[in-house]
């Protein structure tokens, strides 16, 4: 059911889908990390998937409770910019680039629940799937306020243009 319920959610966010891109979601894994519990610097496979094999690009780690409920457990994102940590109020989900070395901090309290997938996008290279949700939230914003000005008309043929020079199909 859970199962059930994250994919008709993640289905449904107009976010996810701009920041992502997805083309495949593989299916949801659940964890729990109790103290003493933590996962070592990594990168995730590059081919994932049972049988029909896919490429991932984007994971997600989908936090099932809240924060207040476990110490320690956060997830930690090395960035050009150093080490993000994230640790988001339960049915927030976070989104980074299945390329990037992450781990979980150790559970020193509580119990940590999330879960994970992880998805081929339409578009394969990080920095243009950045540059296209930069893009398309400006544009989304124009649409909403000025459908009909040349600018929001630019902006959206712009967006659709660079998908297109971009997308793999």
């Amino acid at each position: 059911r859970l199962y059930r319920v994250l994919m008709a959610s993640v289905g449904h966010s107009e976010t996810f889908r701009s920041a992502a891109l997805p083309n495949r979601v593989a299916d949801f894994i659940f964890a729990r990390y109790q103290p003493g519990m933590h996962y070592g610097d990594h990168v995730d496979d590059p081919i994932m998937g049972q049988g029909a094999k896919f490429r991932t690009d984007v994971s997600m780690t989908v936090f099932l409770n809240p924060p207040e409920a476990y110490e320690g457990g956060e997830l930690v994102i090395r960035t050009p910019f150093g080490e993000q940590q994230v640790k988001l109020p339960a049915g927030h989900a976070v989104v980074y680039p299945s390329a990037s070395v992450h781990r979980v901090a150790d559970v020193t309290r509580g119990e940590r629940l999330v879960a994970l997938t992880w998805i081929q996008s339409f578009v394969r290279d990080a920095a243009q799937r950045e540059l296209l949700y930069e893009l398309d939230q400006s544009r989304q914003e124009l649409l909403k306020s000025d459908p009909d000005s040349d600018l929001t008309k630019n902006v959206d043929r712009s967006y659709v243009n660079l998908l297109r020079m971009w997308a793999d199909v």
